[in-house]
């Protein structure tokens, strides 16, 4: 599993734990994040914006 990092703010997406509050289950890979439009829920930037942490 990966995690990826919002290079504006830090806010850190680990696959292995999902976002409960955005809706996505422990294991959820980036790509769906990706495919959904997903932005930061810190400050607003889209995946382009992320980076392998």
């Amino acid at each position: 599993m990966a995690k990826y990092v919002c290079i504006v703010c830090g806010w850190e997406y680990d696959e292995a734990e999902g976002y409960a509050d955005g809706g996505y289950d422990p294991g959820t890979k980036w790509e769906k994040l990706v495919e959904d439009g997903f932005v930061c829920p810190l400050c607003g930037v889209d995946t382009d914006s992320f980076e392998p942490a």
